[in-house]
Protein backbone atom coordinates (compact mmCIF):
# COMPACT_ATOMS: atom_id res chain seq x y z
CA UNK A 1 0.00 0.00 0.00
CA UNK A 2 1.33 3.84 -0.74
CA UNK A 3 2.64 5.84 1.66
CA UNK A 4 0.50 8.93 2.70
CA UNK A 5 2.54 12.44 1.08
CA UNK A 6 4.84 13.44 3.34
CA UNK A 7 4.85 16.46 4.30
CA UNK A 8 7.51 19.40 6.02
CA UNK A 9 6.84 21.83 8.18
CA UNK A 10 10.16 24.08 9.45
CA UNK A 11 10.33 24.76 13.05
CA UNK A 12 11.13 27.36 15.40
CA UNK A 13 13.89 27.91 17.28
CA UNK A 14 13.08 28.34 21.06
CA UNK A 15 14.95 28.39 24.26
CA UNK A 16 12.97 26.41 27.33
CA UNK A 17 15.02 26.09 30.19
CA UNK A 18 18.72 25.78 29.69
CA UNK A 19 18.20 24.36 26.37
CA UNK A 20 17.37 25.36 22.66
CA UNK A 21 14.45 23.45 21.28
CA UNK A 22 13.27 23.12 17.44
CA UNK A 23 8.89 23.70 18.07
CA UNK A 24 6.16 23.04 15.58
CA UNK A 25 2.91 23.96 16.63
CA UNK A 26 0.52 20.92 17.24
CA UNK A 27 -2.12 22.60 15.55
CA UNK A 28 -0.56 22.49 12.34
CA UNK A 29 0.53 19.14 12.69
CA UNK A 30 -3.22 17.67 13.78
CA UNK A 31 -4.38 20.03 10.75
CA UNK A 32 -1.97 18.36 8.33
CA UNK A 33 -2.91 14.67 9.31
CA UNK A 34 -6.56 15.46 10.09
CA UNK A 35 -7.82 17.76 7.04
CA UNK A 36 -5.25 16.99 4.46
CA UNK A 37 -4.74 13.14 5.58
CA UNK A 38 -1.13 13.54 4.89
CA UNK A 39 2.19 12.35 7.18
CA UNK A 40 3.57 15.51 8.97
CA UNK A 41 7.63 15.92 9.26
CA UNK A 42 8.93 18.47 11.30
CA UNK A 43 12.15 19.89 10.11
CA UNK A 44 14.62 21.46 12.70
CA UNK A 45 15.61 25.06 12.36
CA UNK A 46 19.48 25.31 13.04
CA UNK A 47 22.26 27.72 12.38
CA UNK A 48 23.42 27.61 9.88
CA UNK A 49 20.49 26.54 7.74
CA UNK A 50 19.89 22.91 7.30
CA UNK A 51 20.55 21.56 3.58
CA UNK A 52 17.42 22.36 2.22
CA UNK A 53 17.69 20.86 -1.01
CA UNK A 54 18.66 17.22 0.66
CA UNK A 55 15.95 17.73 3.22
CA UNK A 56 13.04 17.96 0.65
CA UNK A 57 13.54 15.54 -1.50
CA UNK A 58 11.73 12.73 -0.84
CA UNK A 59 9.01 15.33 0.67
CA UNK A 60 5.53 15.84 -1.07
CA UNK A 61 4.77 19.33 0.16
CA UNK A 62 5.77 22.23 2.14
CA UNK A 63 3.92 23.69 4.74
CA UNK A 64 4.58 27.30 6.20
CA UNK A 65 3.32 27.57 9.67
CA UNK A 66 2.44 31.13 11.23
CA UNK A 67 4.77 32.09 14.61
CA UNK A 68 5.19 34.02 17.51
CA UNK A 69 8.11 35.82 16.17
CA UNK A 70 8.37 37.96 13.31
CA UNK A 71 10.26 38.23 10.30
CA UNK A 72 13.60 40.08 11.26
CA UNK A 73 13.12 43.75 8.81
CA UNK A 74 16.63 43.53 7.02
CA UNK A 75 14.99 40.98 5.04
CA UNK A 76 12.55 43.53 3.54
CA UNK A 77 13.72 46.90 4.39
CA UNK A 78 11.61 47.32 6.71
CA UNK A 79 13.29 49.85 8.63
CA UNK A 80 14.77 49.29 12.78
CA UNK A 81 12.53 46.90 14.95
CA UNK A 82 11.41 47.47 18.20
CA UNK A 83 11.71 46.46 21.53
CA UNK A 84 9.22 43.54 21.92
CA UNK A 85 9.04 42.61 18.73
CA UNK A 86 9.67 39.09 18.45
CA UNK A 87 12.20 37.62 16.41
CA UNK A 88 13.73 34.27 15.53
CA UNK A 89 16.53 34.25 13.11
CA UNK A 90 17.30 30.77 13.01
CA UNK A 91 13.58 30.45 11.67
CA UNK A 92 13.86 32.93 9.32
CA UNK A 93 17.20 31.82 7.62
CA UNK A 94 15.98 28.09 6.76
CA UNK A 95 12.23 29.42 6.27
CA UNK A 96 13.84 31.25 3.38
CA UNK A 97 15.82 28.33 2.14
CA UNK A 98 13.63 25.87 2.21
CA UNK A 99 11.35 28.41 -0.02
CA UNK A 100 13.69 28.78 -2.25
CA UNK A 101 14.55 25.11 -3.11
CA UNK A 102 10.67 24.31 -2.70
CA UNK A 103 9.85 26.56 -5.34
CA UNK A 104 12.68 25.92 -7.71
CA UNK A 105 11.10 21.74 -7.28
CA UNK A 106 7.47 23.31 -8.00
CA UNK A 107 6.34 21.42 -4.38
CA UNK A 108 3.18 22.44 -2.93
CA UNK A 109 3.29 24.87 -0.38
CA UNK A 110 0.38 26.58 1.57
CA UNK A 111 1.93 29.18 4.16
CA UNK A 112 0.10 30.51 7.05
CA UNK A 113 0.32 34.17 8.28
CA UNK A 114 3.63 34.43 9.52
CA UNK A 115 4.24 31.61 6.24
CA UNK A 116 2.88 33.66 4.18
CA UNK A 117 4.96 36.96 4.86
CA UNK A 118 7.81 34.52 4.05
CA UNK A 119 6.48 33.55 0.90
CA UNK A 120 5.63 37.26 -0.18
CA UNK A 121 9.01 38.53 1.19
CA UNK A 122 11.09 35.39 -0.67
CA UNK A 123 9.60 36.43 -3.71
CA UNK A 124 10.57 39.83 -3.76
CA UNK A 125 7.34 41.74 -1.54
CA UNK A 126 7.71 43.68 1.47
CA UNK A 127 5.58 43.78 5.10
CA UNK A 128 4.17 46.69 6.74
CA UNK A 129 6.08 46.16 10.28
CA UNK A 130 2.80 47.23 12.07
CA UNK A 131 0.12 47.14 10.62
CA UNK A 132 -2.06 49.11 12.86
CA UNK A 133 0.23 51.90 12.75
CA UNK A 134 -0.53 52.43 8.75
CA UNK A 135 -3.21 55.28 8.25
CA UNK A 136 -6.29 53.58 6.68
CA UNK A 137 -5.35 50.26 7.78
CA UNK A 138 -7.62 48.43 10.32
CA UNK A 139 -5.94 46.52 13.77
CA UNK A 140 -5.69 43.02 12.67
CA UNK A 141 -4.06 41.70 15.90
CA UNK A 142 -5.70 39.53 18.39
CA UNK A 143 -6.91 40.83 21.96
CA UNK A 144 -4.41 39.06 23.84
CA UNK A 145 -6.48 39.06 27.51
CA UNK A 146 -9.45 36.98 25.34
CA UNK A 147 -10.03 33.44 25.41
CA UNK A 148 -7.89 31.43 22.63
CA UNK A 149 -11.34 30.51 21.12
CA UNK A 150 -12.29 34.37 20.76
CA UNK A 151 -9.04 35.35 19.69
CA UNK A 152 -9.30 32.10 16.94
CA UNK A 153 -12.86 32.94 15.97
CA UNK A 154 -14.39 34.98 13.31
CA UNK A 155 -13.16 38.33 13.22
CA UNK A 156 -13.50 39.92 9.76
CA UNK A 157 -14.79 39.30 6.42
CA UNK A 158 -12.52 39.06 3.29
CA UNK A 159 -14.11 39.48 -0.32
CA UNK A 160 -12.59 36.17 -2.66
CA UNK A 161 -11.35 36.98 -5.80
CA UNK A 162 -13.60 35.51 -8.47
CA UNK A 163 -12.70 32.79 -10.25
CA UNK A 164 -9.79 32.46 -7.72
CA UNK A 165 -9.57 29.04 -6.05
CA UNK A 166 -10.54 30.50 -2.50
CA UNK A 167 -13.72 31.59 -4.15
CA UNK A 168 -14.09 28.68 -6.02
CA UNK A 169 -13.52 26.18 -3.03
CA UNK A 170 -15.81 28.14 -0.88
CA UNK A 171 -18.66 28.81 -3.69
CA UNK A 172 -19.19 31.69 -2.28
CA UNK A 173 -17.29 35.71 -2.58
CA UNK A 174 -17.04 36.70 0.87
CA UNK A 175 -16.58 34.58 3.95
CA UNK A 176 -15.69 35.75 7.35
CA UNK A 177 -11.62 33.99 8.98
CA UNK A 178 -9.98 34.96 12.35
CA UNK A 179 -7.54 37.59 12.75
CA UNK A 180 -4.54 37.30 14.64
CA UNK A 181 -1.50 39.08 13.17
CA UNK A 182 0.23 42.35 13.49
CA UNK A 183 2.47 42.46 10.07
CA UNK A 184 0.75 41.87 6.85
CA UNK A 185 1.38 42.37 3.30
CA UNK A 186 2.76 45.57 1.88
CA UNK A 187 3.97 45.34 -1.52
CA UNK A 188 3.06 41.76 -2.69
CA UNK A 189 5.55 40.05 -4.28
CA UNK A 190 5.43 40.00 -8.47
CA UNK A 191 5.46 36.37 -8.53
CA UNK A 192 1.98 36.42 -6.73
CA UNK A 193 -1.90 37.13 -7.12
CA UNK A 194 -4.45 38.33 -4.72
CA UNK A 195 -6.81 35.51 -3.95
CA UNK A 196 -8.76 37.71 -0.81
CA UNK A 197 -8.55 41.30 0.65
CA UNK A 198 -9.82 42.71 3.54
CA UNK A 199 -12.39 45.57 3.37
CA UNK A 200 -9.35 47.81 4.59
CA UNK A 201 -7.54 46.70 1.30
CA UNK A 202 -4.73 44.58 3.21
CA UNK A 203 -4.07 41.36 0.82
CA UNK A 204 -5.37 38.40 2.76
CA UNK A 205 -4.44 35.76 0.66
CA UNK A 206 -2.36 34.85 -2.80
CA UNK A 207 -1.27 32.42 -4.33
CA UNK A 208 1.92 32.12 -7.41
CA UNK A 209 0.42 31.32 -10.90
CA UNK A 210 3.45 30.32 -12.34
CA UNK A 211 3.55 26.99 -10.05
CA UNK A 212 0.97 23.94 -9.47
CA UNK A 213 0.21 24.82 -5.85
CA UNK A 214 1.64 27.84 -3.84
CA UNK A 215 -0.70 29.58 -1.74
CA UNK A 216 -0.71 32.17 1.11
CA UNK A 217 -3.09 32.94 3.42
CA UNK A 218 -2.90 35.82 6.19
CA UNK A 219 -5.37 34.02 8.82
CA UNK A 220 -5.17 30.68 10.32
CA UNK A 221 -7.28 27.92 8.67
CA UNK A 222 -5.38 25.14 10.92
CA UNK A 223 -7.03 26.62 13.83
CA UNK A 224 -10.73 23.88 14.48
CA UNK A 225 -10.19 22.71 10.87
CA UNK A 226 -12.49 19.80 10.88
CA UNK A 227 -14.81 22.02 12.36
CA UNK A 228 -14.96 24.83 9.32
CA UNK A 229 -15.73 23.56 6.34
CA UNK A 230 -14.13 26.27 4.27
CA UNK A 231 -10.29 26.16 6.11
CA UNK A 232 -11.32 22.44 5.68
CA UNK A 233 -11.11 22.97 2.17
CA UNK A 234 -7.96 24.58 1.75
CA UNK A 235 -6.33 21.89 3.84
CA UNK A 236 -8.08 19.07 1.43
CA UNK A 237 -6.84 21.26 -1.45
CA UNK A 238 -3.20 21.33 -0.34
CA UNK A 239 -3.52 17.52 0.78
CA UNK A 240 -5.13 16.92 -2.93
CA UNK A 241 -1.90 18.66 -4.12
CA UNK A 242 0.66 16.99 -2.37
CA UNK A 243 -1.20 13.33 -3.39
CA UNK A 244 -0.70 14.59 -7.34
CA UNK A 245 3.20 15.67 -6.42
CA UNK A 246 3.63 12.19 -4.84
CA UNK A 247 1.92 10.62 -7.97
CA UNK A 248 4.01 12.22 -10.34
CA UNK A 249 7.25 11.68 -8.99
CA UNK A 250 6.37 7.68 -9.07
CA UNK A 251 5.40 7.90 -12.41
CA UNK A 252 8.72 9.76 -13.62
CA UNK A 253 10.99 6.67 -12.13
Amino acid sequence: MRRLPWVGLPTDSTVLGHHRFAVAGEKYVRALAEAAEVTPLVLPSLQSPLPARDWLQGLDGLLLTGAVSNIEPQHYDGGRSWPGNVHDPARDANAFALLDEALAMDLPVLAICRGFQELNVALGGSLHPQVHRVPGLADHREDPQAPVDVQYGPSHAVTLVADGWLADWHGEGRVQVNSVHGQGIARLASGLQVEARADDGLVEAARSPRHRFVLGVQWHPEWRVMQAPFYHAIFRAFGQACRQHQQNQLDSR
